[in-house]
């Protein structure tokens, strides 16, 4: 049920994006969630979307890997299209039915801010499907590392990110073990009511926090036991190195960032 899922996942490769340094991957990542507000015409989002979609071939994972796991997310891109298909009331009136009115501008907006929201979920998940997690802790530290002078615990922060985006597969497979075990003994999650189905989730919440603390403080006496006490005096098996190709990807965001910009209606 959720082997599909893909957050927090990593997938192993040589890629040009997998070598980039995790700093330069995680600052193309911001700025593109800056700049992907710039899009407000077709053209612009069409830019934005040949961008990703090159970004996920240079990168060698596989699209089909990349559609199982976003199936979960059209649900929710879905969702947004219709919120704001029905609720804005803008353009010319397409449908009415009573109160029941679409709208071509709500339409148009539906679009775009269902496409804006896909685009940033496929940059952030390909983000982490090519770095590793310790990576990105050593990335996250490194950029936030001016905040230790305001006394800010910069590689706790960072650590506990990493963990939670690492244990995000995790918990869904213990969820999938516990659902599996109890509908041997009977219990139905997909049939009956809404009502019904949500009385059936209720009983899975208590094994699963259970194996989630337990999961935890089996992390924090393995951490313990390896001498773990914290970012200060911590050396590194490899340090991180900002080359040139970094600088080059990074310049690369800029340059679409100004393309939208030009293009902007």
């Amino acid at each position: 049920m959720f082997q599909n899922i893909i957050i927090g996942q990593y997938v192993a490769g040589n890629s040009f994006i997998h070598n980039l340094d995790p700093r330069s991957k995680l600052t193309i990542t911001f700025l593109f969630v800056l700049i992907v507000f710039l899009a407000n015409n077709w053209l612009t989002y069409l830019v934005l979307f040949l961008s990703v979609l090159t970004a996920i071939m240079i990168s060698k994972v596989s699209p089909g890997y990349i559609y199982k796991g976003m199936k979960p997310i059209f649900l929710l891109v879905i969702a947004m299209f219709i919120l704001h298909g029905v609720l804005t009331k803008e353009g010319e009136l397409l449908f009415a039915l009573g109160w029941f009115e679409v709208y071509l501008g709500g339409i148009i907006q539906g679009l775009f801010i269902a496409f804006r929201l896909l685009l940033l979920i496929m940059m952030t998940t390909l983000l982490t499907l090519t770095t590793a997690p310790i990576q990105l802790t050593d990335g996250l530290e490194n950029i936030f590392g001016p905040l230790r002078r305001y006394n800010v615990p910069v590689h706790e922060l960072a650590l506990m990110m990493s963990i939670s985006l690492r244990f995000i597969p995790t918990l869904l497979q213990e969820t999938e073990k516990i659902m599996k075990a109890q509908m041997a003994r009977g219990v139905d999650f997909t049939g009956g009511s809404i009502t019904r189905r949500i009385k059936a989730i209720i009983p899975l919440l208590v094994p699963l926090f259970m194996q989630s603390f337990r999961r935890a403080e089996d992390l924090a006496t393995a951490m313990e036991a390896r001498g773990y006490r914290g970012g200060e005096g911590r050396t590194r098996l490899r340090e991180l190195e900002w080359a040139q190709k970094d600088t080059v990807a990074v310049c690369l965001i800029v340059a679409i960032g100004f393309i939208l910009f030009f293009l902007m209606s």
